[in-house]
């Protein structure tokens, strides 16, 4: 996580967030700015967006990346997921900060890795309509995923197989892992 701006509030840091032309995010107080990302690192992101598109079609869900901002009420934290879904009314009503996702997809960088696993995912946890939280590591081509349990509290953790599909149980789609990593060796390699 980069050093931080400076200090606001929530309202603050929303007003002064739309005037940006780069991504912040927002926690305790502290505004922390989003750096680029590599190609394989975006080639995973348009490839998970691509893929989750057509199975939830039809459906009351909705797949963001990336530039839409996501809030962790309880705790006042405002985030860019690389990609999540949202499957909720007052979502749908929404136009630029989404507070219900079912599913979070982060997609691993050196950089983020720890904060990704650690504080991040720490925050989402308070998300009571978070269902499955899933890593995404271009550079090693791994995937794992956490789904909530019977209590809020208890997560269980998957380490896919190498070859294994990503199941999103929550929203009944599985995606190969051929069509996640789709081109992301060529940008590693570049």
């Amino acid at each position: 996580m980069a050093a931080p701006l400076q200090k606001m509030t929530a309202s603050e840091f929303l007003a002064w967030e739309r005037l940006q032309e780069i991504r912040h995010e927002f926690v305790d107080g502290e505004v922390f700015s989003k750096a680029g990302a590599s190609r394989a690192h975006v080639t995973t992101v348009l490839n998970l967006v691509s893929a989750l598109r057509p199975p939830l079609r039809g459906r009351p869900c909705s797949v963001l990346a990336t530039d839409m901002k996501l809030s962790v009420n309880v705790l006042g934290r405002y985030f860019y997921p690389d990609v999540f879904v949202t499957c909720s009314e007052k979502d749908r009503r929404a136009t630029d900060v989404m507070t219900e996702p079912t599913v979070i997809i982060e997609v691993l960088s050196d950089s983020t890795a720890a904060y990704d696993r650690g504080d991040k995912f720490w925050a989402y946890r308070h998300l009571s309509t978070l269902q499955e939280y899933v890593l995404v590591d271009p550079e090693r081509l791994r995937i794992e995923v956490f789904r909530r349990g019977p209590s809020a509290s208890e997560w269980t953790y998957e380490s896919l197989a190498e070859g294994q599909a990503l199941v999103l149980k929550s929203l009944s789609v599985s995606l190969e892992p051929a069509t996640v990593f789709e081109n992301v060796a060529q940008a590693t390699a570049s």
